[in-house]
């Protein structure tokens, strides 16, 4: 289990009030996360809050996971300051500590994606990690946090078997329920992204005839090319074909032609958008009314079912890397005890040196150095007990311990 020095704070997502303690003072809390996710946010809500969090002024202590599904706040309360943080939108999460850092984990693991072990959310935590860096320095606290998610995540992906699923595959499945199989059908993806990609090499995959539509021709073209479909202009003329579904997955409104957007919806076309906000107005999508799919609804899609032990593995896997994180941040802690308890140590062993040699002053140059040497290790051998409880101090009690039984 993550260690429950760090897990008081849990409570203030049921109950929302943080525990006392027998002090009665609130707990210090090292991480805070900000979680707006499908499953509790729509997203228009979600959106919003995300350009509250972009707007927040450049600090070293705060950084952005921000992806189709999910807006995620990370916060370093010690160094972030007095600043204020972003309203969460009704619905959303506020974690604390271990379930932050558990949080960060599974999501870098697959295991909370709409699609079960979906590389891709791999991918985009590695992308906001490295482009964040670039930016400016990060502080320790989260940058310790992300390494270590990324480093779990890492390992978790490679014991999925199979090849990966992703976002694109849920929205075939979606057409399929309605059409059938998709073998020699004809599909409209919308966008030439990374999600495009996906979908594209999905629909490829099933045997679909695949057309590409983008705003930039040249990326339609390429992506295309690689897997053996073919362009049609954006903005759309009026002149598209029928298609038994579009995945739509770009920034911004689809504009779609009139005639077109009629024929979408004359035709029977499922339609699913993997935008977010949407990118299908408002106006087609109630004229689809059943056939329009929304990035909301595919978060509460169907779960795979993981191979015998496998979840195991994988659970395993998050409370180590959880307990690993937690130690990290202790150690943060019980260092200052350590070295108090050291110093002051060495400071009475000196004194006492001291003592020795006014008291024998004829003493050699070797018989001095061999009570100096002596009275090192046995120091050293006292403190080792002391020092060793602490390193595993799980609640903070000999940390505080400490100071009063050596007066530090």
């Amino acid at each position: 289990m993550i260690p429950k020095s760090l897990t008081p704070a849990l409570l203030q997502r049921t109950t929302g009030e943080a525990p006392k303690t027998a002090m009665c003072e609130a707990p210090k809390i090292t991480v805070l996360a900000l979680i707006a996710h499908a499953r509790g946010v729509p997203s228009a809500a979600r959106e919003a809050f995300a350009a509250e969090c972009e707007a927040l002024e450049a600090d070293d202590a705060i950084i952005l996971v921000h992806t189709c599904h999910r807006v995620e706040l990370y916060v370093a309360l010690g160094a972030f300051g007095d600043a204020s943080l972003p309203h969460l939108p009704a619905g959303g999460l506020r974690l604390q500590d271990a379930a932050a850092a558990r949080h960060l984990i599974n999501v870098a693991c697959g295991l909370n994606s709409a699609v079960l072990g979906e590389d891709q959310i791999l991918h985009q935590v590695r992308e906001t990690y490295s482009v964040r860096h670039a930016a400016r320095p990060l502080d320790p606290v989260l940058d310790r946090l992300f390494q270590v998610a990324l480093n779990a995540g890492r390992r978790a992906h490679g014991w999925f078997a199979g090849s990966p699923r992703s976002l694109g595959d849920v929205a075939l499945d979606e057409i399929e329920r309605v059409a059938g199989s998709l073998l020699d059908q004809p599909i409209l993806i919308v966008g030439a992204g990374s999600m495009s990609r996906l979908t594209a090499q999905a629909a490829a995959r099933r045997g679909a005839q695949v057309t590409i539509t983008n705003r930039t021709s040249e990326r339609a073209a390429t992506l295309a090319r690689h897997i053996g479909g073919k362009t049609v202009d954006a903005p759309s003329d009026g002149t598209l074909g029928p298609f038994v579904g579009a995945v739509v997955a770009v920034s911004g409104k689809w504009a779609v032609h009139p005639q077109d957007a009629a024929r979408l919806v004359e035709s029977g076309t499922t339609v699913v958008d993997l935008s977010s906000p949407p990118a299908v107005s408002q106006t087609l999508q109630a004229q689809l009314g059943d056939r329009f799919v929304s990035i909301d609804d595919l978060a509460w899609g169907p779960q795979v079912e993981l191979a015998d032990g496998l979840r195991g593995r994988l659970e395993t896997l998050v409370t180590e890397s959880g307990g690993e994180y937690c130690r990290w941040l202790r150690s943060r802690d019980f260092l200052p005890a350590i070295q108090a308890m050291t110093d002051a140590a060495e400071a009475r062993r000196c004194s006492e040196m001291a003592w020795l040699v006014r008291r024998l002053p004829s003493l050699s140059e070797q018989d001095r150095a061999l009570v100096d040497q002596m009275s090192h290790r046995l120091v050293g051998g006292i403190l080792h007990a002391p020092k060793s409880a602490l390193r595993l101090d799980e609640n903070g009690e000999l940390g505080r311990a400490a100071w009063e039984l050596f007066g530090l």
